[in-house]
């Protein structure tokens, strides 16, 4: 860990040595980095109109109609699962004509 470290600070040091040189003896180079990355983040910033999101889609009246109601409904009433209202389901569980015997059961259960 520490021998990784330390090869980890000297490849940095090296790298700020290189870009001090190379700033000090050619600086017309980094114009073109310079212009790249100011480009890059004034797209980022400021996107062209075609890229921002579009308007939002107006709601119908029935769709606003059914929102409002449910707003309406959760403000008068919080839900909670201790309501005992429940859902009911067309479905029932229908018992098997085998009993049920433990000794039946599969082993990887």
């Amino acid at each position: 860990m520490r021998r990784q470290n330390l090869i980890f600070w000297i490849v940095m040091v090296l790298v700020a040595i290189g870009v001090v040189q190379g700033l000090l003896s050619n600086w017309l180079s980094l114009i073109i980095p310079l212009v790249l990355i100011a480009l890059v983040y004034v797209l980022y910033k400021y996107p062209p109109k075609r890229f921002r999101r579009g308007p939002k889609v107006k709601p119908s009246a029935r769709t606003a109609a059914k929102i409002a109601a449910s707003q309406r409904r959760s403000a008068a009433a919080p839900r909670s699962s201790s309501d005992g209202k429940r859902k009911h389901y067309p479905f029932q569980v229908i018992d098997g004509n085998k009993g049920k015997n433990d000794e039946d059961l599969p082993k990887y259960h």
